[in-house]
């Protein structure tokens, strides 16, 4: 620590600057707190810099070259594209920069922020210090977020990978694009660079995209592997190698060696909080591998003046979800509000081509949940007008019902996670299925497939004999 440290005494001191740190950041210090946020790395953290704007900058631009090749199938005669990987990283540069002021140390100094671009840690349960300031805090918050999670795969140490702090800004198109891990991140970039012109291999190790429903999962995996992208579920690496600058994955599948190489190897293999260099245990702060230890309240269960938010916090790893706990501190910490982190159900979207997009519990989950009470009512795509006027057919909105009651929603199709949004609004708000049928959706719109998918659940009653009986009935009444 520096012999001229400033100290400091804060309503709020808040570590890591990341969607979490930044919205609780901005709402604090406009409420009349005296903030202190410190980034010891880039301002905006993962989803800026790393996640979710240049993956899905680098998506737009796989999804240009797809759509020249799908052009023919309407009647536009053109050649196959060609990829220049410069300017394809200059779009995704260009999409980060863009946003960056959003997100920027002059934004939230304006808005009355102590920014300090340290690394942070915890000097005692109320205090933070680094290499210039000393901090005492009414209120901590740890928002560090996640990095990606490298498992413990004999010689991947000694052979260079990527990640998604590295993929983004290679100096090449590969060649062969070897995946480790088959969830999100893994199939969107496979996808991608498939679309861009490499070759892709996924490993993984269980079921690709293990936590989506399994049929809308079936569909937009086969979707995939029609676009080329060759996907190796149950497949488990065991070891790593490189030779002549080529890297080899050795797999076992049921017992049966399989031998992958390609010319790059992308580690996704989902997350871990980053919570080292933080001296947790000097602040009486109690956490394990998945994050800090908070309950419901996302309030340390050993230092009640410490917050976790985001990836920190142990639960769903999502930059919405990062923005939802900042909401949850705001209106607990501030307003004295009962708001708890589960106090909304959660959405899930996996933004390949289709996309799949998921919202409380799937079907699976919510009959080991309750039993034989819950059913399900689903629309197909391809009896809708607008996607089939449009080429796009593929794909169903299920809604998941437990006694007629709204407990979960999986999209698969063109623009899923968009249209997921109208069930988020209804489950959000307590409504009851009858409102996802008494609006009028305009024609021809995709959405509309969640209204039919609800009306669907009704036509049996709607349609049923004592129904056809009791308008029989009615029109004898002049």
């Amino acid at each position: 620590m520096s012999s001229t440290v400033k100290k400091i005494k804060a309503d709020l001191c808040i570590i890591g600057a990341g969607s979490g740190g930044l919205s609780a950041a901005a709402g604090a210090a406009q409420l009349g707190l005296k903030v202190v946020l410190y980034e010891k790395h880039e301002m905006g953290g993962d989803c800026l810099n790393y996640g979710c704007v240049p993956s899905k900058a680098l998506l737009s631009a796989a999804k240009a070259a797809a759509g020249v090749r799908e052009a023919r199938k309407y009647g536009i005669q053109t050649e196959d594209p060609k990829t220049d990987w410069e300017t394809v990283k200059a779009h995704v540069a260009g999409a980060i920069e863009t946003i960056a002021p959003v997100d920027s140390q002059e934004r939230f100094e304006g808005l009355g922020v102590t920014v300090i671009r340290e690394a942070a840690r915890f000097e005692n349960r109320k205090t933070i210090v680094s290499e210039t300031s000393r901090v005492e805090a009414r209120r901590i918050i740890v928002a560090t977020g996640s990095r990606a999670f490298i498992p413990p795969i004999e010689g991947l140490k000694e052979v260079p990978f990527l990640t998604n702090e590295t993929v983004f800004t290679l100096p090449v198109l590969p060649d062969h694009l070897v995946i480790l891990g088959g969830g999100p991140i893994g199939l969107e970039m496979a996808q991608a660079f498939t679309r861009l012109g490499s070759k892709v291999t996924v490993i993984e190790m269980g079921r690709a995209m293990p936590r989506a429903d399994a049929g809308h999962a079936a569909i937009a995996i086969k979707a995939l592997r029609e676009e080329g992208v060759t996907i190796l579920e149950q497949h488990k690496a065991q070891r790593v190698s490189q030779a002549d600058n080529r890297i080899r994955v050795h797999t076992d599948h049921d017992g049966t060696a399989l031998d992958i190489d390609g010319s790059h190897l992308l580690v996704a293999t989902g997350r871990r909080a980053v919570l080292d260099g933080l001296d947790l245990e000097k602040g009486g702060v109690d956490f394990d591998q998945k994050g800090i230890k908070v309950g419901d309240t996302l309030r340390s269960h050993s230092n009640r003046r410490v917050w976790a938010l985001g990836d920190a916090a142990g639960m769903e790893q999502f930059t919405h979800i990062a923005g939802w706990h900042a909401s949850v501190f705001t209106r607990r910490a501030l307003f004295k509000q009962g708001t708890k982190a589960s106090s909304l159900p959660v959405p899930a979207v996996t933004y390949t081509s289709p996309e799949v997009a998921q919202l409380g519990l799937t079907e699976a989950e919510a009959r080991e949940t309750f039993g034989g009470t819950v059913t399900t009512s689903a629309f197909p795509f391809h009896e809708n007008d607008r996607a089939i006027a449009e080429g796009k057919t593929l794909g169903e909105c299920k809604l998941v019902l437990n006694k007629g009651k709204l407990v979960g929603a999986s999209i698969v199709g063109e623009g899923a996670g968009d249209i997921l949004q109208l069930v988020s609004v209804a489950m959000s708000n307590g409504l009851k299925l009858t409102a996802l049928t008494n609006f009028i959706s305009p024609y021809p719109t995709r959405a509309e497939v969640v209204k039919r998918a609800a009306s669907a659940h009704f036509t049996p009653i709607v349609f049923s004999k004592n129904a056809q009986r009791l308008v029989g009935l009615l029109q004898r009444i002049p």
